[in-house]
């Protein structure tokens, strides 16, 4: 989940390396969502932050947090989680 805050808008940047490793690993196995903080309370504490944060979930719950738009730590953490 890219969570982002309205000013900023989602990291349009790493939307990319998403499609791509999903391509390459098989849709079924890896989806991707970006959620407005300012508009979810379960979100609250991502807010008044200026670097994009992506919520890494598994069985619905939450694994790993990647700050900034880092593409090499993202894919690699993508791939471990896989």
């Amino acid at each position: 989940v890219d969570a982002f805050q309205a000013w900023c808008g989602p990291c349009k940047t790493v939307v990319d390396l998403f499609q791509k490793i999903r391509n390459e690993v098989g849709s079924d196995l890896l989806h991707f969502a970006v959620a407005e903080v300012d508009s979810i309370d379960a979100l609250e504490k991502y807010r008044g932050k200026c670097e994009p944060v992506f919520l890494f979930y598994a069985r619905g719950e939450l694994v790993a947090v990647v700050r900034g738009a880092n593409a090499p730590l993202l894919q690699k953490t993508i791939l471990e989680r896989l």
